[in-house]
């Protein structure tokens, strides 16, 4: 108690004299406890360009040479950088050796990668992509593992799509688990590989409001931990709508310097006239992924989900559909 009396008495005197000599003082508190004022971090450019391994759009058209839709789909798609998704949940000495892959071979072509963690625990709420870790121990192991592979140079990954926007299947005490999760793997990944950027997924304009997404960005540790948050993953929303959502969720969550990063892929006609969001027809590939989006806000344009893959209808989720890509790449 004697430190804050005396600096009460330093501070009254220091105000009797400012309002004498006119002058105007900004008191600055030292106080640790007191967390009540701005916040702020940095988060480095990324310079450079995006790595693509090809992934399954490159293996059909290197299978299927002849077919009339090869050459558009190696064109379009196959070669455009694409984010590599780490999924499986339960074997962390494997996504240990899946994400070391991806950086080596970025590192290799002096290129950024993207990768996507998607194990959580009850992943999807059992829907097309279920799956995901059997339980909170196999995920934080699971994510030691991926954190483990990223290594030194820089990367950007994106943590965990939908698990926080649709949560609204899981109960109070899940939802508390699940949050600590997420936290857990942001910090984890930051400890492991402090170039990594961490972007924890945060839906989309058409899906929660931006003070109900901060909530519960906050809730697992975004305001603490990560680069900022990735909108739009898998979904068709238009990329200024995305912007400034992110923008809205960004000020509410009150950390200045947080970026967003954005998901291209399939947003090129803007979402479908009734929201639907499995493999709807006449969507059209958006923007090509790149890290100069001319907004200070947005560190870059991606491609996360990967043109052709399904989302669950028109074939199982993730598997490449030939027909899907050339529709997305003729935008019928």
């Amino acid at each position: 108690m004697q430190r804050h009396r005396i600096v009460l008495i330093a501070i009254a005197t220091l105000v009797v004299f400012g309002v004498a000599l006119g002058v105007t003082i900004t008191l600055i508190s030292n106080d640790s406890s007191d967390d009540s004022g701005p916040r702020s971090i940095e988060v480095p450019k990324l310079a450079g360009t995006l790595y693509n391994d090809g992934g399954q759009a490159a293996a059909w058209v290197q299978a299927n040479e002849g077919d009339p839709k090869a050459d558009l789909i190696e064109e379009k798609i196959a070669w455009v950088p694409q984010a590599i998704w780490i999924t499986g949940g339960d074997d962390p000495a494997k996504a240990t050796t899946q994400v070391t892959k991806v950086i080596d071979a970025a590192a290799a072509a002096k290129k950024v990668p993207v990768l996507v963690a998607y194990a959580i625990p009850e992943r999807d709420c059992g829907g097309a992509s279920k799956g995901g870790s059997p339980d909170a121990t196999s995920y934080r192991a699971w994510i030691d593992g991926f954190a483990a592979g990223l290594g030194p140079e820089p990367s950007i990954v994106v943590l965990e799509p939908d698990a926080l926007a649709q949560y609204d299947c899981l109960d109070e005490t899940k939802r508390g688990v699940r949050n600590e999760l997420i936290s857990y793997a942001a910090k984890k990944i930051a400890d492991e590989a402090p170039k990594a950027q961490v972007y924890y997924d945060a839906g989309n304009s058409g899906w929660k409001s931006p003070e109900e997404m901060a909530k519960r960005l906050r809730a697992a540790g975004a305001d603490d931990h990560g680069s900022g948050i990735a909108l739009n993953v898998s979904n068709f929303r238009p990329t200024e709508d995305e912007v400034g959502y992110g923008t809205a969720i960004l000020d509410e969550l009150g950390v200045d310097g947080k970026k967003i990063v954005i998901d291209t892929s399939r947003n090129g006609a803007g979402a479908a006239e009734d929201n639907e969001w499995c493999d709807p027809e006449g969507r059209k590939l958006g923007q090509y992924p790149t890290l100069e989006t001319g907004h200070d806000e947005v560190t870059a344009y991606l491609w996360v989900k990967r043109p052709g893959e399904a989302d669950g209808c028109a074939a199982n989720a993730g598997e490449f559909v030939p027909d899907l890509a050339t529709s997305l790449a003729e935008g019928t």
